[in-house]
């Protein structure tokens, strides 16, 4: 039986893509599942070139040649550019016909020019993010949560992995993962720590959205007459509560 196909989207070193791969190969598989394509928004990633060295194919999608010609303060235009680039990224994914996509360190936000065709083709989207469900949404997670950590605003940070909807990190939890507080650490001993929690988390949350989407599909198909965004799509799993 052909294991469950993932496409997972990088934008930087690939620690978490490494994991990935460490994962699914190997004596003691933890991730049941077959990485089939590695996209990244940046040429220099070294993602791609972890990909390249487990046999893994890889494209370099950037948003930079979209942009070419247009000026920043042309803002409808480049909106036009950006929805196209996100477009066509939902069409690189879809040739893949992937169970999967996994956002390992991908910083761009998906907009529902790419959403929207995924969900309709009932392929879940999943993302990481360093820090606890409700706090410090989008970049610079790791330094603000550590911040407010030696301000004692909180006494614990952590990461999650979570469905993709159209509001950024705000998507259902899929697995979340803690960490106390240490005062007097530094940044990048804080940011150490995260990331290994980081490369446990993505793991098991692929793994538990691969069996949360057999189940749907064995359960009852998806009603893709309903499903016309992210959020539907999590609202269909509800229903049927398998992604919890």
């Amino acid at each position: 039986m052909a294991l469950p196909k993932i496409v997972v989207l990088i934008s930087g070193s690939g620690s978490n893509l490494q994991a990935l791969i460490d994962a699914s190969a190997g004596e003691n598989i933890k991730l049941k599942g077959s990485i089939v394509k590695v996209i990244s928004s940046s040429p220099k990633a070294y993602g791609l070139t972890r990909a390249e060295k487990a046999d893994i194919p890889t494209v370099v999608h950037t948003l930079k040649s979209y942009y070419e010609g247009i000026p920043k303060e042309n803002k409808e235009e480049r909106k036009t550019a950006r929805d196209k680039f996100d477009a066509d990224l939902a069409e690189m994914i879809l040739k893949e016909k992937p169970d999967l996509v996994v956002c390992a360190g991908w910083m761009l936000i998906l907009s529902l020019a790419c959403l929207n065709p995924l969900t309709k083709a009932g392929i879940p989207i999943i993302n990481l993010h360093p820090d606890l469900p409700g706090t410090f949404e989008g970049t610079h997670a790791i330094e603000r949560s550590w911040e407010a950590g030696q301000k004692g605003d909180i006494n614990k940070g952590g990461c999650m992995v979570h469905y993709v909807i159209e509001a950024v990190d705000l998507g259902e939890p899929l697995i979340v993962k803690e960490l106390e507080v240490t005062k007097g650490e530094t940044v990048d001993e804080w940011e150490e720590k995260i990331h290994k929690l980081e490369h446990i988390a993505i793991v098991e949350g692929a793994q538990k959205a691969l069996d949360n989407a057999a189940k749907v599909a064995k359960a009852a198909p998806v009603d893709v007459e309903r499903v016309s965004s992210a959020n539907d799509l999590e609202t269909e799993m509800d229903k049927l509560s398998l992604s919890k």
